[in-house]
């Protein structure tokens, strides 16, 4: 019977739609890989629900430091990688029993102000996942207006990405950006005020920025197809998604790669159909509870989707048919 852990008070990251995940899976066992380690919360789960061994992979160094004080405890049935997900298949030499994936940015790094994801709390602008290569200040101090328009409306979609890049242009004129209140205050200066029950002004435009800066859609894709490889027949690829985009990805790639991509219209020429790469274990995504919402407020758009994987050989992905967001040179972003 499957067990679903607590986390410690102390942790200040609820794993989201834990329960669900550890049913859709059951029964755990083998060697599991945790591609998004974060505060450690679907680690644990896996290992409390009989995975021999969880792999932890995060490309953000501070979360082992965090992990250090209960890591131990698993002893050798944990391993620790700092990397990324999309290089999985090359962290353990034998195919896996499974892998999970928690998209986008941790309620721990939110709430740590230094990090600069938060536009609810001052600190320095950065946004860094691996806390290296540029950060969201060099971004938006270097990159022209119509750049930032379109990071904006393509991975925010934002409406009114025009008129924020171009205020974003006006106050670097005068001063470069340095923290998040910052430029919150300025993206806040484009839009009218929320109605009670709205999410903030600026949360669109951080979650752009957010994305752009880590480059999450590449590393999404390359972290399903790694995941495709480094799967045994019969293991099971388990992704929890936060908003659309993600999950619009997410799930094409499940559809696609369990014969159901079917023709892009009716007038497109026929191809030859694949051996399915997945069988899909649930049909539709399953969201949270009613308990969960009222335990963790911030799992209201989280989505789990969850595939068998078949004996058939892993392969090249059309990432045109996934709907990956993006921008181009000439696109232009909503005034």
């Amino acid at each position: 019977m499957v067990t679903t852990p607590q986390p410690p008070s102390k942790d200040p990251h609820i794993p989201v739609l834990l329960r669900p995940l550890l049913t859709a899976v059951a029964p755990v066992s083998g060697v599991w890989l945790d591609g998004t380690f974060g505060a450690g919360g679907y680690t644990r789960g896996l290992l409390e629900a009989g995975a021999d061994l969880v792999l932890g992979v995060d490309r953000d160094p501070m979360v082992f430091d965090m992990a250090a004080s209960w890591a131990d405890d698993f002893g050798e049935r944990l391993k620790l990688v700092e990397g990324t997900f999309s290089e999985m298949d090359s962290y353990h030499t034998d195919l896996l029993d499974g892998v999970v994936l928690d998209l986008g940015v941790s309620s721990m790094q939110l709430d740590l102000a230094e990090r600069g994801f938060s536009f609810n709390k001052d600190g320095p602008l950065d946004m860094r996942m691996s806390q290296s290569g540029p950060s969201a200040a060099d971004f938006v101090n270097t990159a022209s207006e119509e750049e930032i328009a379109d990071v904006l409306y393509h991975y925010g979609e934002e409406r009114a990405s025009r008129r924020i890049a171009r205020a974003i242009l006006r106050e670097r004129a005068e001063a470069p950006f340095e923290t998040t209140l910052q430029l919150a205050a300025v993206i806040e200066s484009c839009l009218p005020r929320p109605k009670p029950g709205q999410s903030h002004p600026a949360t669109r435009s951080f979650q752009a920025i957010r994305i752009h800066v880590n480059d999450e859609f590449g590393q999404l894709v390359e972290g399903l197809e790694a995941a495709e490889r480094a799967l045994k027949p019969g293991g099971q690829l388990a992704v929890v998604t936060f908003h659309s985009l993600e999950d619009r990805v997410v799930k094409r790639f499940f559809t696609a790669r369990s014969g159901g991509g079917g023709r892009a219209n009716r007038y497109a020429p026929e191809t030859e159909a694949e051996a399915p790469r997945f069988k899909l274990k649930i049909r539709r995504a399953t969201g949270p509870d009613d308990q969960e919402l009222a335990e963790n407020p911030r799992s209201r758009s989280a989505k789990l989707r969850v595939g068998i994987r078949t004996e058939a050989p892993a392969g090249p992905v059309d990432r045109g048919a996934l709907g990956m967001p993006g921008y181009k040179k000439n696109a232009k972003g909503r005034r």
